[in-house]
C-alpha cells in the first residue's frame, strides 16, 4: 500500500513538473504547453520564476496564521496584548512587497519586449479574423491568400475526416522552422484573437487596424490554438491549425499553394484628375 501510495506522488510531480511534450493537449494534462518559440520559452520561464514565488508566499502565510490560531489561542492567551502598532514589522510587510514586485519587473520587461516585434524578419503572413474563421496572405510568396474553416464539429466528422475535433482546420497555416516571422494581424468584422500558446502568441485582431507580433517555430510538427476574443455565437468554431515543417518542405508547399490558391488582385493606382479633364479608357480616376 505504501509503495502505491509512493508510486502515485511520484506520477503526480512528473505530471506537475514536466511540460506536455505534444502540442495537442492530452488527458490530464498539467502545467503550460512545451514552449516551441522563443519566446514561448521566456514565458513559460517567466511562469515557473512566478509558480515559485507564489507557492513561497502561500507558505509563509499559511505558516503564519497556523501560528497565530496555535499561540493566541483563547485558552494559551486568556490577556490578549493590546499592542497596535510595531515600526519593525510595519517597514517588512511593506518592504518585502516593494523588493520582490520590483525583482519581478526585470524578467517581465525582458519578455515584453521579446514579444512586441521584430526588425529583421524572414517572411511576413498577415492574419484577418472574421465570423468565423481566418484567412491568410502570404505577401512574400506571391501574395497568395487562402481561409481556414474548422473541419469537424463533431466526433462522427473528426473520425470520418480523421482529424482533431474542433482543432483542426481544412487549411491549415504551414511556416518553416528556424524562421523569424512576422504576423500581421486585422479583422473583416469584430474583434478577435489570434491565439497559439506554444509560440507565446496572443494578439488581437482589431478591425481597420494592424497589430503585429513575431514568432519563430524551434521545432516542426503540427500545433493549435484558438479564437481568444469573444466575437460571436461561433466563437468557439474558428480554430488555428498551424503546421511546422522543414525551409525544404515549405518551398515546395510555396509552390503547389500559389496554383491551388488564386493571388490576391492588386488594384490599380487610383490618381486624382481635375474636373473636366479628358479621360482615356481604362484610366481609374477620382474627380474632385
Amino acid at each position: 500500500m505504501f509503495n502505491r501510495i509512493l508510486a502515485l506522488a511520484a506520477g503526480w510531480l512528473a505530471l506537475v513538473s514536466s511540460p506536455a511534450l505534444a502540442a495537442e493537449p492530452k488527458p490530464w494534462q498539467l502545467n503550460l504547453p512545451h514552449p516551441a518559440s522563443p519566446v514561448a520559452e521566456l514565458a513559460y520561464d517567466f511562469h515557473t520564476i512566478l509558480l515559485w514565488i507564489i507557492t513561497i508566499i502561500t507558505l509563509f502565510v499559511l505558516a503564519l496564521l497556523i501560528y497565530v490560531c496555535v499561540r493566541f489561542r483563547e485558552s494559551a492567551n486568556p490577556t490578549p496584548s493590546r499592542t497596535t502598532h510595531n515600526s519593525l514589522l510595519e517597514v517588512l510587510w511593506t518592504g518585502i512587497p516593494v523588493l520582490i514586485l520590483v525583482a519581478i519587473v526585470f524578467p517581465s520587461m525582458k519578455l515584453l519586449y521579446a514579444s512586441d516585434r521584430v526588425e529583421d524578419a524572414d517572411m511576413t503572413l498577415k492574419i484577418i479574423g472574421n465570423q468565423w474563421y481566418w484567412s491568410y496572405e502570404y505577401p512574400d510568396h506571391g501574395n497568395f491568400t487562402f481561409d481556414a474553416y474548422i473541419a469537424a464539429r463533431t466526433a462522427d466528422e473528426a473520425k470520418e475526416l480523421g482529424v482533431a475535433r474542433l482543432m483542426d482546420t481544412d487549411n491549415p497555416v504551414v511556416l518553416p522552422v528556424d524562421t523569424k516571422i512576422r504576423l500581421i494581424m486585422t479583422s473583416n468584422d469584430v474583434l478577435h484573437n489570434w491565439s497559439i500558446s506554444d509560440f507565446g502568441v496572443r494578439l488581437d485582431t482589431v478591425p481597420g487596424r494592424l497589430n503585429e507580433t513575431w514568432m519563430q517555430a524551434t521545432r516542426e510538427g503540427t500545433f493549435y490554438g484558438f479564437c481568444s476574443e469573444l466575437c460571436g455565437i461561433d466563437h468557439a468554431f474558428m480554430p488555428i491549425a498551424v503546421k511546422i515543417v522543414s525551409k525544404a518542405e515549405f518551398e515546395k508547399w510555396v509552390k503547389e499553394a500559389q496554383e491551388k490558391f488564386a493571388a490576391v488582385p492588386t488594384s490599380a493606382p487610383v490618381r486624382v484628375a481635375a474636373k473636366g479633364a479628358d479621360l482615356t479608357a481604362n484610366e481609374t480616376v477620382l474627380t474632385r
